[in-house]
């Protein structure tokens, strides 16, 4: 199994994704792209194509030019029924990819919030591993439309589209599943400057947040990273 790893972002990481991509056994080949490194031109050599978060919002071309490339890959590893997995910025450009809308600015969530599966998630092989409702770490300031052709599969109050399938097995996915709880106080020491700029009372109920959620939050990530492995 080789899997295609594209970061938009320092100091992002696949967390518990890299955990059930190791104990399949998987090859991870690492792309930085936001630092220039190249991207395939096409999704043959790899089994399946992970796009993580970052900063920046899925419309700005001008900071990440290779964002139109990326655009065509994503179509590329969907298109032949290769997995995919767009999580944050990477579930923004997937809607992108395939016609939706960006809405930019409105929808701001950050920390451990709650987010309900859809009717249609029942039957999903990756979206059926977590509970009808549950909280899950989310960092995000954007939204997007659901495309023509997805299926919703998560939403809440705050962002209608929280996570969606695109044919057999390509996903976007809002919220930060891949964040357990040690990823989660990683953020709070390598991104302080940031959140303190949206969120400055974090510091302060950051622990109890912790205490609160994030146990089964990290308990339905990992089954959320391992459902979606296992149809690599």
């Amino acid at each position: 199994m080789r899997v295609l790893i594209v970061q938009n972002f320092e100091k992002t990481g696949l967390g518990q994704i890299g955990v059930a991509l190791a104990e399949a056994g998987a090859q991870m080949d690492i792309r930085y792209a936001h630092l220039g490194d190249p991207l395939p031109a096409d999704a043959a050599d790899h089994d399946a194509i992970v796009v993580l978060g970052g900063g920046q919002n899925a419309l700005d071309d001008a900071s990440s030019p290779y964002f139109p490339e990326l655009l065509a890959l994503m179509r590329d590893f969907a298109d032949s029924g290769r997995a995919l997995l767009g999580i944050c910025l990477g579930s923004q450009l997937l809607a992108r990819a395939y016609g939706a809308d960006n809405l930019i600015g409105a929808a701001s969530e950050f920390g451990w919030c709650d987010v309900a599966l859809t009717p249609e998630a029942a039957d999903d092989p990756v979206l059926s591993a977590a509970p009808e409702r549950f909280p899950i770490f989310q960092w995000h300031d954007d939204t997007f439309t659901l495309p023509r052709t997805g299926t919703r599969l998560a939403g809440n109050m705050v962002a209608h589209n929280q996570a969606f399938r695109i044919g057999r097995a390509a996903y976007g996915i809002q919220f930060h599943f891949e964040a357990d709880r040690a990823m989660v106080r990683q953020w709070n020491a390598d991104f302080a400057e940031t959140i303190a700029k949206s969120q400055p009372d974090w510091p302060a109920r950051h622990a109890a947040a912790e205490a609160r959620h994030a146990e089964d939050a990290d308990r339905t990530g990992l089954a959320l990273a391992r459902a979606w492995v296992a149809i690599v």
